[in-house]
């Protein structure tokens, strides 16, 4: 059974007699609704959430594999033992969820300690702008690290006359699901190439819909954000020939000045079918928290982050996890990192170990 297929079976949430029980086990990495289990159960046991994205997504396997890295159950092994090497007593949980606007809404109100989330919309969420204007802004709102870089994908069928942005005015197009930080970027970009927000039929679609309303002709282009390969689509492309529009020229050079947190990005060749390399912008994958949330604890979540047996597990686990690396982990953030995960960075320590972005 697959990484992913282990997480979804997992998805089933225990109670806390269930879990406390299960706590022996090497490490807990645990799926399921929001809100259903309080940060700590006694005196040895915490919970610590993470919220992710839906199943299909590299959202929910990179939370999964990093719950598992940074938990350590009570009766563990010791980690130079071959145990767990994450925090003591901590069972982390990463929970499914609609993306990372859900997930920003949930960690201001606390019904989650932290979660995934897209760059551009961390911004707009912590400085009161975009799509967060006029509304107060979430200034508690603080990063553990910058992931990795995911892409924006734009996606047609090959058949399609659609063969620039502009070529999608009047077209039905798929934004992403709600509580996704899709449609955000989606409409920036749309704009910027003269597409603007009445000029298009946008649908808020899953990634999962939108492939099958793609693949039945019902849509006529797909946004998503996500590292290539996005499996959705990677297994859409084995039935349906697809095309990638690029996101190049001047009106992208004018969206990467404007929005900093934007960046170059090229999906490899290959990656859906017989598609070219293809230029399109990046955006930072972010671990937020809140600035209350305890020192200490966060510290040591980043210094499970980034431990060698963490880096094993993000190796083989996901390709995208091999994106994950410490010399990137403050690179970009347009909000404050953490008190505790600051602490860690700015400690002394090897610079050749594999913690450190090292082989």
């Amino acid at each position: 059974m697959d990484q992913r297929k282990r997480f979804a079976a997992a998805g089933r949430l225990l109670d806390r007699r269930q879990i406390l029980r299960k706590a022996g086990a090497a490490a807990a990495c645990l799926v399921g609704g929001v809100g259903a289990l309080s940060v700590r159960a006694d005196d040895e046991t915490r919970f610590f959430r993470i919220g992710t994205g839906p199943t299909t997504g590299n959202y929910f396997t990179i939370g999964g594999i990093i719950a598992n890295a940074i938990s350590n159950p009570p009766g563990s092994r010791p980690c130079d033992k071959g145990g767990s090497c994450g925090v003591p007593g901590l069972i982390a949980i990463a929970q499914t969820t609609q993306g990372s606007v859900q997930n920003v809404d949930l960690i201001a109100n606390e019904t989650l300690e932290s979660g995934l989330c897209q760059s551009d919309v961390a911004y707009w969420a912590y400085s009161g702008t975009g799509m967060y204007s006029g509304g107060k802004p979430f200034d508690g709102l603080r990063a553990i690290a910058n992931l990795y870089q995911e892409s924006l994908h734009i996606v047609v069928r090959t058949e399609s006359a659609i063969n620039a942005i502009a070529d999608l005015r009047g077209k039905r197009i798929s934004l992403g699901g709600r509580g996704s930080g899709t449609r955000a970027t989606a409409e920036l970009v749309l704009g910027a190439y003269g597409v603007g927000e009445r000029r298009f039929n946008g649908q808020q679609l899953t990634i999962e819909k939108a492939t099958e309303a793609l693949r039945d002709g019902s849509v006529d282009a797909i946004f998503f954000v996500g590292g290539p390969p996005v499996p959705a689509l990677a297994d859409l492309a084995k039935t349906t020939p697809l095309r990638l529009l690029p996101v190049e020229g001047d009106p992208a050079s004018m969206l990467r000045s404007t929005y900093p947190f934007l960046t170059v990005d090229a999906i490899p060749e290959n990656s859906y079918g017989n598609n070219p390399a293809t230029v399109t912008v990046g955006i930072g994958t972010y671990w937020l928290v809140l600035a209350g949330l305890d020192e200490n604890l966060v510290h040591d979540i980043t210094v499970a982050l980034w431990h060698p047996a963490t880096r094993k597990l993000l190796d083989q686990g996901s390709p995208i996890g091999r994106r994950i690396r410490l010399e990137q982990a403050l690179v970009g953030l347009p909000l404050p990192v953490h008190p505790g995960a600051e602490r860690y960075y700015t400690e002394p320590r090897d610079q050749s170990s594999p913690a450190n972005g090292g082989q």
